[in-house]
């Protein structure tokens, strides 16, 4: 199992001291996002030399970059909104390569017309269903085009709410392209915390073929994301852990929802859990 961390956890002023700080947190890989190097999405698609930069800093510090970021609200209610989202992923997608990784990280959103991370009635709708799917159609025809994997995050607040859903939207989509991001501190609804080992066994017995990458983070209640630290909530990651090295192949796991001085207590933590 590889340890690595969310781009931006170390905020530097350059990509070269970020990574510098990942390798003397004794860290190997990370989820990236663009602005990390400086850049912005609306300059996709990035510059070849760019792009090139960002490949040598990583491998020259043998980092692997387990996934970069693609974050929209797949079914904001703002159809330009959801619009641009979908060119972004146009535009990156033939960049990723490039850049060392082929695996772009997805969220399917919210109603909620003030943010893709909180939950609305209208999420369980047929209609935001439908507008899913229609927007992760087009989203894997462009992966298809690149050989690249999108991989979402099941969560409480969106529309792909439970691992349940996630498998559902594998199915429907068909696409070899498409894959999960495993976040067990994600998926736990109002009350089903008495449920932890069930829960956590039902999202690998329907996903596990399906993991892309996975987070460590770690919850204190039911019905929202979890926004701890991992080991700091209630999470069971002996548990979590077996599952993710019991999939068969290697997982990237990615610290996230934790500041600095906290990562090299995540990572013993998450060593001895293993």
């Amino acid at each position: 199992m590889q340890i690595g961390i969310m781009s931006g956890t170390f905020t530097r002023s350059s990509l070269e001291d970020e990574l510098d700080a990942l390798v003397d947190h004794g860290l190997n890989c990370m989820q990236f996002d663009v602005s990390s190097a400086g850049l912005k999405p609306s300059a996709a698609p990035f510059d070849a030399a760019e792009c090139g930069r960002i490949k040598a800093e990583t491998s020259a510090r043998n980092i692997s970059l387990a996934a970069i970021n693609c974050m929209w609200n797949m079914i904001d209610p703002d159809l330009d909104r959801r619009a641009a989202g979908l060119r972004y992923l146009e535009r990156l997608a033939p960049c990723c390569e490039a850049m060392g990784t082929s695996v772009v990280a997805l969220a399917t959103g919210s109603r909620n017309p003030k943010s893709m991370w909180l939950g609305h009635p209208d999420n369980n709708s047929p209609e935001a269903w439908r507008d899913l799917v229609d927007v992760m159609g087009a989203s894997i025809r462009i992966a298809e085009q690149h050989n690249i994997t999108l991989a979402f995050e099941p969560e409480v607040s969106n529309t792909v709410d439970s691992a349940a859903k996630a498998v559902r939207l594998i199915d429907e989509m068909g696409s070899p392209n498409l894959k999960v991001i495993m976040d067990c501190a994600n998926i736990f609804h109002t009350g089903e915390l008495p449920r932890m080992r069930e829960i956590i066994d039902e999202a690998f017995d329907l996903l596990g073929e399906h993991v892309a990458i996975a987070h460590a983070k770690d919850l204190d209640r039911d019905g929202h994301a979890g926004h701890l630290a991992a080991g700091q909530g209630v999470l069971d990651y002996e548990q979590y852990l077996s599952l993710l090295n019991g999939l068969g192949y290697d997982v990237p796991l990615i610290l996230h929802g934790l500041t600095e001085e906290q990562v090299d207590g995540c990572v013993a933590y998450l060593k001895e859990k293993q």
